[in-house]
């Protein structure tokens, strides 16, 4: 059995138990138990929603350290475009990949770039896949490709499996530096990707053991930014020269991938409940004029992923601010007709489907279960509290049918109990 290694953990020091986290995740993946959050492996997705709304921080996103960089190696940085945003004032993106080089990197392979050649070929998988399989879906985003592995299973074929830029810019990257520097051996090169959120960082934590993983180290944008606040000298020119255009450049905001395609059948949502509402669309047939659809778990894009700074609307602002000095376009690939996708491009796999609701193995005794939850939820109030420590009283229910908690731990239900036993009581000392 595989194991889903996660991103998203909790700080039990700094938890105290409140039912914050529990109403605010999307997939209803959080339970308290003894007084602290748990998180069930099963159901997160790494959306990150907890770690954005407790408001202890005890839910923190798990990434690489600055310092467990290895400095003997040839590092290149891999910055999302969705850093760009989080700076005032800048003009001109050579400033910030002239910083980061300052900060001791050997070489600097935008994400951006990657971004424009996934473009096309995202573009020239749809044409000759044909409208029947619309409406696509973008894999660009982790949160949403693990969604649809776990929930949405049939809705898995229609899920682009064009590799998303992190994977493409990894690769890149490490052959222009072998080829650049013949003296150098493939693992003396190490690319550094420098996230916005921690489903990136699952990403490539969960990549399958027989395939390469072309990002070596997943370092957080906050930290970055703090580091680059020193180096970026506006007074000195800098010597990197952009190599993304304006296309690229638009994908870390909600519509920027959809857009890029050059076709006006599309939806872009964001914010996971948003994406869930969307899945339950898409599912039921309700958008039969839809080609595509971009889907991003962080509100505003990758702009407000939880790794980043910057308030998700200005870094947005900032970034269209940017594009209005940039070439439309910097990266294209051409396919003839009938030539291939190339097979390395097209590595998107939603994974073995996993029912994380599957009750039993055995089909019977599910629905035995099934039949359970609905008698014992019948006696819950209804009313959704989390004083269980379960999110709703339905989720309640199959935590008591699936052995976890008590029947007894809803506290309104012991509440009317007590009162109940209390009249008895009254009844019996009047007689």
């Amino acid at each position: 059995m595989i194991v889903y290694k996660h991103s998203v953990s909790l700080d039990a020091d700094k938890c105290k138990g409140c039912t914050t986290c529990l109403r605010r995740c999307p997939t209803q993946a959080i339970r308290i138990r003894d007084g602290k959050a748990c998180i069930n492996p099963n159901l997160c997705i790494d959306c990150g929603e907890c770690i954005r709304h407790c408001p202890y921080k005890a839910k923190k996103a798990d990434f690489d350290q600055w310092d467990s960089l290895d400095r003997s190696k040839f590092l290149i940085a891999l910055p999302a475009p969705s850093l760009f945003g989080q700076f005032a004032n800048l003009d001109d993106t050579d400033y910030l990949l002239q910083g980061l080089m300052d900060l001791g990197f050997n070489d600097i392979f935008e994400i951006a770039k990657a971004a424009e050649l996934v473009t096309d070929y995202t573009r020239a998988y749809m044409q000759r896949m044909g409208d029947a399989q619309a409406p696509f879906i973008s894999t660009a985003c982790p949160v949403v490709v693990r969604l649809i592995s776990l929930r949405f299973p049939t809705l898995r074929n229609k899920m682009v499996p064009v590799a998303p830029p992190i994977e493409l810019a990894g690769k890149l990257a490490k052959e222009r530096a072998l080829k650049e520097h013949p003296d150098l051996k493939p693992e003396d090169v190490r690319t550094v990707f420098i996230s916005p959120c921690p489903a990136k960082v699952s990403w490539v934590k969960n990549t399958p053991a027989d395939k390469e993983c072309y990002v070596d180290y997943v370092v957080s944008m906050s930290d970055v930014y703090f580091r680059l606040l020193s180096k970026m000298d506006r007074k000195k020119t800098p010597k990197v020269t952009s190599e993304s255009g304006a296309i690229g450049m638009s994908w870390p905001s909600s519509g920027g991938e959809a857009s890029a395609l050059m076709n006006d059948h599309y939806l872009a949502a964001d914010g996971v409940e948003n994406i869930i509402r969307v899945l339950d669309d898409i599912e039921m047939g309700h958008f039969p004029d839809l080609k595509f659809v971009e889907m991003n778990a962080c509100p505003g894009g990758c702009v407000g992923g939880v790794m980043t700074v910057e308030n998700p609307y200005i870094a947005r602002v900032r970034i269209r601010s940017l594009q209005r000095y940039m070439p439309i376009v910097q990266n294209r690939i051409s396919l003839q007709e009938g030539e291939p996708i190339p097979r390395e491009i097209l590595t998107v796999e939603p994974g073995e489907y996993s029912s994380a609701e599957l009750l039993n193995a055995d089909r019977a005794q599910s629905f035995r279960m099934m039949s359970e939850i609905e008698r014992i939820w019948k006696l819950l109030p209804g009313m959704d509290c989390g004083s269980c420590g379960a999110p709703t009283c339905r989720a309640h229910a199959e935590d008591v049918v699936r052995g976890e908690s008590s029947l007894d731990d809803c506290v309104i239900r012991m509440r009317e109990q007590l009162k109940a036993l209390q009249k008895e009581d009254g009844k019996g000392e009047e007689s």
